[in-house]
């Protein structure tokens, strides 16, 4: 088998794990990370699909900034614990 054949179907199923896990997750936060890592798995397959334009819109955009902007609204719309 070649090496490319071998990584390219594991990228694919680290992205329907990770995808799988962004949905079964009960805890918002930890569905949003596992977001962010899908973003970075398919980025990798754009990499691999020589297409490096979109591998780096989908890093920047679909990785970083997306699970970022999440983050950022999740902590900011949890009600907080009253402290003593």
């Amino acid at each position: 088998m070649n090496a490319v054949y071998i990584l390219n179907t594991l990228i694919i199923i680290g992205i329907l794990v990770t995808a799988v896990c962004a949905v079964s997750f009960k805890k918002v936060l930890s569905s949003v990370i596992a977001m962010g890592a899908c973003g970075a798995f398919v980025a990798l397959e754009f990499i691999l699909l020589q297409a490096p334009d979109v591998a780096i819109a989908e890093a920047a955009v679909g990785a970083v900034l997306t699970t970022a902007l999440f983050v950022v609204a999740i902590k900011k719309t949890t009600p907080r614990e009253e402290e003593e």
